[in-house]
């Protein structure tokens, strides 16, 4: 059976890639695991390797072309199997590129499927795009040298070297945001920072992306917030009897916080679940992701089958994925498949905030500081270390009391981790 595989969606704010290079071509045979193609985003560079054995049937973008997400690349199968049902564009009967090359009637420049953008001249590659966010440099045009005229990023690297020279105080100005526009006043055209006007300021392409995103989600979701806190002494606790052992993992409050969360979403599952086309899923394997901060935006890594896992082996593989992900080399499985999402601002001093819902998930985590709270306990008021936690839910799946009930049980296991963790 001819088996297609499509772009995968490899991050938040992930909406395209470009085919950097094929490893194989038309015809030869493959393995599953093998790797087929090489994909690159803003920001990393991926293999994508074949799920199945069989032979390379069709590909249908030529190394260069830049990708939706979602969209069929390659497709394996049996000699003699059909793939037109799997062409990009089959519906409208669109040919394949690869195929309209081969046979010498349209070069593949000048052909796009129906699900890719229409025009390339101009287009930047996504590397192209992430040098002029990291340089703060959009001209107004730029010529390309790659395929069907696209950007790439050695295109935007020479132009960015050969315009006009910046003073210092202006390009802090500008790193920051401020944009110019017009010739600089200074010796051979020097931008000063004089010449660069009140400050307007250029959003990025990834930052629209995410504000499209959490747009997407409050309009299509009831999202509502409970806020809680729970005694954080016995975490407090443990990390210090960590910081004191020799031998074992490095596992910080977060990682405990996750823990917790694990095993809280066990005992109350509605919250571990997705909602897609007024059907509930709910899934009785954790895959846990957590948001990370990275210079190209946010991502969020996901630990599979976190309900089988200790707190050490946790632990590693919180600080491993967060450190591929900041790099920028984090693999395309990595970042998909979460069922529950936590984000911790804790670090930064937040004592409570409000979460948005990476939907279809019905649920999300927010972890705030450690703060000294007072509390009534037996008549008589005590001080404690109160960790913040604010829960969203989308009501149209999970209403107030069962959120609450999943704070209770959260609460209860960050109150008793000494007990559920063994180091």
């Amino acid at each position: 059976m001819a088996t297609p595989v499509e772009a995968p969606k490899l991050g938040n704010t992930v909406e395209e890639c470009i085919v950097s290079k094929w490893r194989k071509q038309k015809g030869e045979s493959v393995s599953a695991g093998e790797v087929v193609v090489d994909i690159e985003t803003d920001k990393a560079t991926f293999e994508l390797p074949s799920p199945v054995d069989g032979t390379l049937l069709e590909i249908f973008f030529e190394e260069g072309a830049l990708v939706p997400v979602f969209t069929n690349l390659f497709v394996v199968g049996a000699m003699g199997e059909t793939v037109d049902e799997f062409r990009p564009g089959a519906s409208i009967g669109a040919p394949s590129i690869v195929a309209e090359k081969a046979n010498g009637a349209v070069s593949a420049a000048d052909r796009t499927p129906s699900h890719a953008a229409p025009e390339s001249a101009g287009v930047m590659t996504p590397r192209a795009r992430r040098f002029a966010e990291e340089h703060n440099f959009h001209p107004s045009s730029i010529s390309g040298s790659g395929p069907a005229g696209r950007v790439l990023e050695e295109d935007v690297r020479n132009a960015y070297y050969s315009s006009p020279r910046v003073s210092s105080a202006a390009k802090k100005q500008m790193q920051a945001g401020t944009e110019f526009h017009g010739e600089g006043s200074g010796t051979a055209r020097m931008i000063l920072s004089s010449d660069l006007g009140p400050g307007a300021t250029r959003i990025s392409n990834i930052r629209e992306k995410i504000a499209r995103r959490m747009r997407e989600s409050l309009a299509s979701t009831a999202q509502y917030t409970l806020n809680a806190s729970a005694d954080a002494g016995g975490m407090l606790v443990l990390r210090a009897k960590v910081k004191a052992s020799k031998g074992v993992p490095d596992i910080n409050i977060n990682d405990m916080v996750t823990f917790c969360t694990v095993k809280a979403l066990l005992q109350i599952p509605d919250l571990n679940a997705e909602f897609l086309d007024g059907k509930i899923y709910r899934h009785t394997e954790v895959h846990i992701g957590f948001a990370t901060d990275t210079s190209r935006g946010l991502v969020v890594p996901v630990i599979r089958d976190a309900q089988r896992l200790t707190i050490g082996e946790l632990a590693t593989q919180m600080k491993d994925l967060a450190a591929r992900a900041v790099q920028g080399t984090i693999s395309v499985d990595s970042l998909s498949g979460a069922t529950f999402t936590i984000s911790n601002l804790g670090g930064l001093g937040i004592e409570s905030f409000t979460p948005l819902l990476n939907p279809p998930q019905v649920a999300i985590l927010g972890v705030g500081a450690i703060q000294i709270k007072p509390v009534r306990k037996q008549g008589k008021l005590e001080f404690i270390d109160a960790i913040g936690l604010s829960l969203t839910c989308d009501h149209q799946v999970v209403d107030g009391a069962p959120g609450a009930r999943f704070l209770q049980v959260l609460k209860d296991k960050i109150e008793n981790v000494e007990s559920l963790c063994t180091i």
